[in-house]
């Protein structure tokens, strides 16, 4: 089965001098894209905030089996129309993959019901990431722990509820630990949180984290199309 994934870009550090355009000079989406692109069974479109709609119209939605969203300088500038019509569609059945900065994305924060903060430093921590699931599909072909060189730090307390599956926890070589790759059931919906990512940083040329993200596609895949607004009056079926 294909699995139609979209990735969501706000597309505004790497149109900026600096490392992030040096590292991603056509978007972190179009990285992701060409990455997880070359998977056999996953078919990729990508969608910025530029776009009319934020490039999530209701027919890209509706076409869409995996959403991926990264943000992070444009939390405030996503329309809450889009918002809503992104919240509707994971609890219709969409998944939804939300990556590193995008823990204070509107519509990871609706899903929540948290802030969802956490203590963060850019200091060129190595990342240690801690395999705690092996049997788990999102942990297929993913040793026991694997290492970022170079990251941001994020550590706890990430302010988000108790997952249904915590798969990877990450040490910092400050000392600090994160829950970095978690799962929620929203409605319908599959909701994937993973933590590594920062734009200045080569986090998504490094094959683990490409893995990751492609296993949290077909992992969180929409499964079915239904709404939950539906609320018919029936007869007794017997």
């Amino acid at each position: 089965m294909t699995v139609r994934v979209t990735i969501w870009n706000e597309f505004i550090h790497e149109k900026k001098p600096g490392l992030a355009k040096e590292l991603y000079p056509a978007g972190i989406h179009q990285k992701l894209a060409q990455e997880i692109g070359k998977q056999g069974d996953i078919e990729v479109c990508t969608a910025t905030l530029e776009q009319p709609d934020h490039g999530l119209s209701e027919d890209v939605l509706q076409q869409t089996d995996v959403l991926v969203w990264w943000g992070h300088q444009a939390h405030d500038q996503v329309a809450d129309e889009i918002v809503d019509r992104v919240h509707r569609q994971v609890l219709s059945g969409m998944g939804l993959v939300v990556l590193h900065s995008g823990h204070y994305a509107k519509i990871f924060q609706r899903l929540m019901g948290t802030w969802c903060s956490l203590r963060w430093r850019e200091a060129d921590d190595c990342e240690r990431l801690w395999n705690l699931a092996p049997g788990h599909p999102i942990m297929a072909d993913v040793p026991d722990y694997f290492e970022i060189e170079r990251e941001e730090m994020y550590g706890e307390r990430f302010d988000i509820p108790e997952p249904d599956e915590l798969l990877m926890i990450s040490w910092f070589t400050g000392g600090e630990v994160f829950r970095s790759l978690c799962t929620w059931k929203r409605g319908h919906g599959r909701v994937v949180y993973f933590r590594p990512g920062h734009e200045t940083y080569p986090t998504y040329y490094h094959e683990m984290v490409i893995r990751i993200i492609a296993n949290s596609c077909r992992y969180a895949a929409r499964q079915i199309d239904r709404s939950v607004t539906d609320s018919p009056n029936t007869l007794p079926v017997v």
